[in-house]
């Protein structure tokens, strides 16, 4: 928890302005031990913190710094800036900034209402935000930032209207797994993988895959469109989870993007390291609305 945070919230503000310009003990399960989605997500939300505790009512803000590496088939770099989310209810956002002309840094937001991305320069996207954008169910169910966000859907998963099921058993650094198929309520092009320690039910990666084909204009789908389709990966990792007020929450946040065509293919990556959370300030409304920012 943040101490001495004045002027309600004043850590949070200064982060948007820079943009601008107790966990409960689980029972460990063998992962071949046959077990229903209902009963991972009660785990897992039971790994989160006390039900009054992890209310979606309570806003949370956390905020880090965050190195941004970038590698395509002839250039690479890496920039390094400051992270944040907030978000309260179903209303999130993500922020990062970063000291360079050439990429100020990321920005999405859903206000309830609508999807948000911020532009790069006028009119023109990141490879990030326009993929947010095509699958902006990513960001209007709540799903990026996991457990770090308030709008997490599997919080109030009833009132979302998704479907999810469980999908088997898997590794991820030798740590066993169980998988949830996450199926948005009116329907998306991505397929959405949710994966939970198999003993400790927190919640380590989402997972993302979305593929473009190749069609003609007439005619229907063109003979190589299979070898000239567009497939793209975006995965967020969890780690270092710690006690933060009443919840016990990821420190450690990689997002990746990869994206696979015949011309080639880019692996875009962002590490945030979060230092300081707060729970229950005001956050301000448009903050979830950052269009033209």
């Amino acid at each position: 928890m943040i101490k001495n945070f004045p002027c309600r919230l004043l850590l949070f503000t200064l982060a948007l302005a820079t943009l601008s310009n107790f966990s409960l003990p689980v029972r460990a399960l063998a992962v071949d031990d046959k077990i229903s989605a209902e009963e991972v997500i009660a785990k897992h939300l039971a790994a989160i913190g006390a039900a009054g505790s992890r209310s979606s009512d309570h806003s949370r803000v956390a905020v880090g710094s965050v190195r941004a590496i970038f590698k395509a088939r002839n250039s690479s770099g890496a920039v390094d800036g400051r992270a944040v989310f907030g978000s309260v209810n179903n209303k999130m956002l993500v922020g990062m900034a970063f000291a360079a002309s050439n990429y100020p840094g990321e920005k999405v937001g859903f206000d309830g209402q609508k999807v948000t991305i911020a532009y790069q320069s006028p009119g023109v996207r990141s490879t990030l935000g326009n993929f947010l954008k095509t699958n902006n169910a990513i960001v209007k169910e709540g799903l990026m930032g996991g457990t770090l966000s308030a709008a997490w859907p599997l919080l109030n998963l009833a009132e979302r209207g998704a479907k999810v099921s469980y999908a088997g058993t898997d590794k991820i650094d030798n740590r066993p797994v169980h998988k949830l198929r996450y199926d948005p309520d009116k329907g998306a092009n991505v397929q959405v993988t949710l994966y939970f320690d198999a003993e400790t039910f927190q919640h380590l990666r989402t997972q993302y895959e979305y593929t473009i084909s190749s069609r003609l204009a007439a005619g229907g789908v063109d003979n190589q469109a299979r070898q000239r389709e567009t497939r793209y990966k975006m995965i967020e990792d969890f780690s270092e989870y710690k006690k933060e007020g009443p919840l016990n929450l990821p420190h450690n946040y990689t997002l990746r993007l990869e994206i696979t065509t015949t011309d080639g293919s880019s692996s875009d990556k962002w590490e945030v390291k979060l230092e300081q959370f707060a729970f229950n300030q005001p956050i301000d409304e448009n903050s979830f609305n950052v269009e033209g920012s």
